[in-house]
């Protein structure tokens, strides 16, 4: 978009969603390093993104996504660029989800406070 002049290349730049996915083993090690906690449960579930939504397709993972990082964008890039983006992330899911499985994981952790 910043080819297409919407987006200045500066403020794509300096845009940034900082996000971190540990391994089962990481959260693992983080809980019993830290000494609070105990781990009773530690769990990986895998989501298809094919089965998140109706339609199975990208349409429905792109709205997921637009639910969370939207306010985000319209603070930093403005309102007029939101359909337009989400438009081409659909369009590259959709195309990505033909090609492969897809797949969200999820780490699920049931923790007690040590006495």
């Amino acid at each position: 978009m910043v080819s297409e002049g919407a987006i200045e290349e500066e403020k794509l730049h300096s845009f940034n969603i900082p996000q971190y996915m540990p391994s089962p083993a990481e959260v693992r090690r983080s809980v019993e390093e830290e000494g609070s906690f105990a781990i009773t449960r530690l769990e990986v579930s895998e989501i298809r993104w094919a089965d998140c939504g109706s339609s199975g397709g990208g349409e429905d993972v792109a709205k997921c996504m637009r639910s969370v990082a939207e306010p985000m964008l319209v603070e930093h890039f403005g309102e007029s660029i939101i359909d337009e983006l989400f438009g081409k992330y659909q369009r590259i899911l959709t195309d990505r989800m033909s090609k492969e499985e897809t797949k969200f994981i999820n780490v699920t952790v049931s923790l007690i406070r040590r006495g």
